[in-house]
């Protein structure tokens, strides 16, 4: 049974008493040293559950010269893929011992060179930035004194950490997805002409890999451009589509708001989906399981992203490895099949 103190801290010289080491051992388990005899340890950890001791993570930091504290800076939490991000971001970081400072910039150029160098960042240990505007021009701002990871797909081959999707991979298999379904006039929604890098130009480079590996010519009226990628746009880019009376049997939404926007055009125009026009999106956000019908969708292994961001940030901070090169983490990807493109065969939610 538990004989933790009530109304007042315990202390480390208490914990060390109860297990009958020293400080500096209590102290040694606490901050994971890994050279302890693993008795030793164990007498620790009974001994803090036992008490109820807690860390006092102020103090540590304080003493190590850090705040605990990351930053996490992306274009904009309205849109669910971010939001659902930086909750995965919280998670990880929370169960490191760090809490998280998050910041939007609007999907504007001059807040994502603020970010960079503004004043929060003396708040900050690191910073994981997942930019929209910026791009390879860019790459000199990113060289910075203190701890980055970058996200994302604006900017490759940069001076930081990169943990980012396997975009043009997961779009040629969402395609294919459609084709092996029979579709063969696919449309895709959210292009940006002129793109050459970011999510929009290695999501649609793989949606023609798809279609040429198949045998089928990549036909310019199905590929509809979208600026923001929201779900007003999807709906709008959907309209253009029809009203152009060019035939279609499947859609390509880059993200998922743009097929929820789709999705929500064709129950208003009363065509079936999946039977006459199949929709399949791209991130797996939580309201892709409740659409109707529920949305197909590529998870882009968006734990695995916030997660590897994190450990590498905390690598970088403790400076476990001085010197280590720059690394490039491509992360898993799975298609994810419901009822918009499967119908009645779409397993249960």
């Amino acid at each position: 049974m538990s004989t933790a103190k009530r109304g007042s801290a315990v202390t480390m010289h208490e914990v060390a008493a109860r297990a009958g080491v020293s400080i500096k051992t209590v102290s040694n388990v606490v901050n994971g040293y890994q050279y302890i005899r693993p008795a030793t340890k164990e007498r620790v950890e009974a001994a803090i559950a036992d008490l109820g001791y807690q860390v006092n993570l102020s103090a540590r930091n304080l003493r190590r010269g850090r705040t605990g504290i990351i930053g996490l800076a992306v274009p904009e939490l309205s849109l669910p893929y971010f939001a659902e991000l930086a909750d995965s971001v919280i998670r990880a970081a929370d169960a490191r011992g760090l809490t998280v400072l998050i910041e939007q910039t609007g999907s504007v150029r001059e807040r994502e060179l603020d970010v960079l160098s503004g004043q929060r960042r003396h708040l900050t240990d690191g910073l994981i930035f997942s930019p929209l505007e910026l791009g390879p021009q860019d790459a000199e701002a990113l060289h910075v004194d203190y701890p980055m990871v970058l996200l994302g797909e604006r900017i490759f081959g940069g001076p930081a950490d990169h943990v980012t999707m396997n975009n043009v991979e997961a779009a040629r298999a969402a395609t294919q997805h459609l084709l092996d379904l029979g579709r063969r006039r696919i449309a895709v929604i959210g292009a940006h002409e002129g793109e050459t890098v970011g999510s929009a130009a290695l999501r649609v480079q793989g949606y023609r890999q798809a279609l040429e590996e198949a045998g089928l010519p990549v036909d310019p009226a199905l590929i509809g451009e979208a600026g923001l990628w929201h779900r007003a746009t999807g709906a709008e880019t959907m309209e253009r589509l029809l009203d152009s009376g060019v035939e279609i049997d499947a859609v390509f939404g880059l993200n998922d708001a743009l097929a929820l926007g789709a999705l929500h055009v064709l129950h208003a125009r009363r065509i079936d989906v999946p039977g006459q026009i199949a929709v399949i999106g791209f991130d797996d956000i939580e309201e892709t399981a409740y659409s109707s019908p529920t949305l197909t969708t590529v998870a882009p292994g968006r734990e695995q992203i916030a997660t590897t961001a994190v450990d590498l940030l905390l690598a970088r901070i403790e400076e476990l490895e001085p010197g280590k090169p720059f690394a490039q983490v491509i992360t898993d990807f799975e298609i994810v099949g419901r009822e918009s493109t499967l119908g009645e065969q779409a397993p249960a939610v």
